[in-house]
């Protein structure tokens, strides 16, 4: 079974974002791996609390990837 986990910061896609982000996924899995496998295709989207993740030993906030833009 094809599964993807995508994680991203809370409130930054609204349900038609995440939506899309499932449909395109399990079209790559079915072009990679045939039509067979989109009905068993798993696709997650889990929403971190701001500043629950980080990176590079730098815990992230919205508002520092804000500021680096």
């Amino acid at each position: 079974m094809p599964f993807a986990n995508y994680k991203f910061p809370q409130g930054t896609l609204n349900a038609k974002q995440k939506e899309e982000i499932v449909h395109k996924t399990t079209d790559i899995f079915a072009e990679y791996f045939g039509e067979d496998v989109r009905p068993f295709t798993m696709v997650l989207i889990d929403e971190v609390a701001d500043g629950g993740w980080g990176r590079a030993d730098e815990v992230l906030t919205l508002e520092k990837m804000q500021q680096k833009k």
